[in-house]
């Protein structure tokens, strides 16, 4: 089992930044890649960033690419995500995920653990 659990969450003025953490315990990520997915209101879950096990390699979807940042401390387990120049379309729950492999996944059924999500809301 791998329990994974989001904090920081907020609420935001629009242009403003948010660090998101996600905390790895059990058999935590060992040679998973790690997602960051979110849901907003009345929207199916997309995903948003993915890296890899080995911290070789990120994949972003356009709608937050050049402003998101993922990124990983297999030490410490944790996942991040460095969300900058954030904006109203950017509210919703996010959730980090292990992946079912080592390499990046996009889709929702490619991760096999989630934790309980986190509140993100970026007013205007």
């Amino acid at each position: 089992q791998v329990h994974l659990v989001e904090s920081g969450g907020g609420l935001v003025q629009a242009g403003g930044s948010l660090r998101l953490s996600c905390a790895a315990s059990g058999r935590t990520a060992t040679f998973h890649a790690m997602g960051w997915f979110r849901q907003a209101p009345g929207k199916e879950r997309e995903f948003v960033a993915g890296i890899n096990w080995s911290v070789s390699n990120t994949y972003y979807a356009d709608s937050v690419k050049g402003r998101f940042t993922i990124s990983r401390d297999n030490a410490k387990n944790t996942l991040y995500l460095q969300m900058n120049s954030l904006k109203p379309e950017d509210t919703g729950v996010y959730y980090c995920a292990r992946a079912t492999g080592p390499g990046i996944l996009t889709r929702q059924y490619d991760y096999d653990y989630w934790g309980q999500g986190t509140q993100v809301t970026v007013s205007s």
